[in-house]
């Protein structure tokens, strides 16, 4: 398994006079997502991962949230934005912004970017180029909400190998040992078994459904066991017509 690039710190030809060292809390410098779509897929990403991770304390899972990752450690210089982003291996707790210089040198294990027409040009070519060579992120997918594209690569020997779709059009996830594909016009994560991973009211509609089709099938069972109260009510009186009474039987 691949793993994601660490920071490679000051060099030596910069003096520590000459570095900047921002405070711990540096705020996201993301602009407004372009659509309803793109947010609401990047939200749904999120949320998914951490419900289907809840027991976890290992991982951060994020997006549209500004990485700053500049070897002098100047918030000016050296950032992007991923539009959803997963790191292994550190502290489960809310960010502000993801600081490589704060965070021991961890870059990102998987990154997910949403193809829009103003950004489909630099998430194929500069952000490729960068989360290859400088963020050596081991898993990169982009999908389109609008034209379904979905494309994976995975990072073999330093240089992005494509992830061949299976039968289902599924793209497997090594970092997180998932499948990702697209299920009713959105980015979903599957589970080794090929089955969907639900979200949180996808969950609260199949309980919905199972407690919706128990109170139906006890209905119809009280239903059945009132027709046969009734059937036998119907004989005892047909038998008492006939001058026999059903308990001397």
């Amino acid at each position: 398994m691949s793993e994601p690039a660490t920071l490679e710190f000051i060099s030596d030809n910069i003096s520590e006079d000459e570095v900047i060292f921002p405070p711990g809390d540096i705020l996201s410098d993301e602009p407004l997502l372009e659509s309803d779509l793109h947010r609401d897929q990047i939200d749904l990403l999120i949320r998914i991962l951490k419900l289907w991770w809840r027991e976890r304390q290992d991982f951060y899972a994020s997006g549209n949230l500004t990485i700053y990752y500049s070897p002098n450690q100047k918030k000016s210089e050296k950032f992007r934005g991923p539009d959803f982003f997963v790191v292994l291996g550190t502290q489960k707790k809310d960010r502000k912004s993801w600081v490589v210089w704060q965070e021991y040198g961890k870059y990102r294990n998987l990154i997910v970017e949403i193809l829009s027409s103003s950004t489909v040009a630099v998430d194929k070519g500069l952000k490729k180029q960068v989360y290859q060579d400088t963020f050596r992120t081991p898993d990169y997918f982009w999908f389109a909400p609008v034209t379904m594209e979905f494309q994976g690569f995975h990072l073999v020997n330093g240089k992005y190998q494509e992830i061949l779709l299976t039968t289902d059009g599924r793209l497997w996830s090594q970092q997180l040992e998932l499948y990702l594909g697209v299920y009713e016009g959105k980015l979903r994560f599957f589970t080794t078994e090929n089955q969907l991973i639900l979200s949180s009211e996808e969950l609260a509609e199949q309980e919905r459904l199972r407690a919706q089709q128990a109170e139906e099938r006890a209905q119809r069972a009280e239903e059945r066991a009132q027709q046969a109260e009734e059937e036998i009510t119907r004989l005892r009186e047909v038998l008492r017509t006939q001058g026999i009474e059903p308990e001397n039987i």
